[in-house]
């Protein structure tokens, strides 16, 4: 059985496996990898601060480069980490930075498009990312739900029709054909439903992050692998938040 066999592209058994080194002294742990993610955490708030403040300022050209920015910076670390885990050390603040550009400026946008029915859209969706992760890593620390090799082979193949889905609606955007019910803001019974579905695969993507970073402390990983799983985890709340602040607006448009 694949111990790491997981979605999430940015962790995998090969990868880990190959990282292993005997002559190592410094190796990888659990503790080490949350407080590098909560390093990632902070970068993300700096970067996501400051288009903020700029969209707020009236500066929406200088957001939006900001963002358009962040958003292949953030594509291109990600490819990099991916392929070379060593650079993760480096790559993993910079993409924290460049994401917190790109969700900055995305949630300043939906915080004042959605002000008079939802005021507070933002903070929930915050507020809503961290609860919904915490649930799952008691689920996951409390072995409620356990990431057997079926249930990754579900996640896997649920993201990975996810990530098809997703890509044909853009290509599709690409010649100017509009899918209504996968807007923001869309309200039907049709958009509410896929929304939920990919918000709880990522949410159940956060188990195998826990466990592949569990497991790399236990065979022995080195420890510039904790910027790796550090990472891993990041790319899986920020695709959550987007998610769920994309889901608030659905319910947002129900308002009256």
């Amino acid at each position: 059985m694949a111990l790491f066999e997981t979605g999430n592209p940015t962790l995998s058994e090969k990868i880990f496996s190959k990282s292993i080194d005997r002559s190592s002294t410094e190796l990888m742990t659990v503790r080490g990898s949350i407080q590098k993610f909560g390093f990632l955490l902070l970068m993300v708030v700096a970067g996501a601060a400051y288009t903020w403040k700029l969209y707020f300022e009236g500066a929406f050209p200088t957001m939006m480069t900001f963002f358009w920015v962040g958003l292949i910076g953030g594509l291109v670390s990600v490819i990099a980490i991916s392929f070379k885990p060593t650079l993760a050390k480096y790559l993993a603040p910079a993409y924290g930075v460049l994401e917190g550009f790109v969700l900055g400026g995305l949630s300043a946008i939906i915080n004042d498009q959605f002000k008079a029915k939802y005021p507070n859209i933002v903070l929930s969706a915050v507020l809503l990312t961290f609860g919904v992760a915490f649930a799952v890593f008691l689920l996951y620390n409390f072995r409620i739900i356990r990431p057997t090799a079926k249930f990754k082979a579900i996640i896997y193949s649920s993201i990975a029709g996810i990530a098809i889905f997703y890509l044909v609606y853009m290509v599709l955007g690409l010649f100017g054909v509009n899918i209504p019910f996968m807007n923001w803001g869309d309200s039907s019974l049709l958009g509410i439903g896929i929304n939920l579905f990919v918000v709880v695969i990522a949410a159940l993507s956060l188990i195998l992050n826990f466990e592949q970073i569990e497991v790399g402390e236990q065979m022995g990983a080195p420890k510039y692998m904790e910027w790796y799983g550090a990472f891993g985890l990041l790319v899986t709340m920020v695709w959550l938040y987007i998610e769920i602040l994309k889901l608030l607006s659905r319910f947002s448009s129900n308002r009256n």
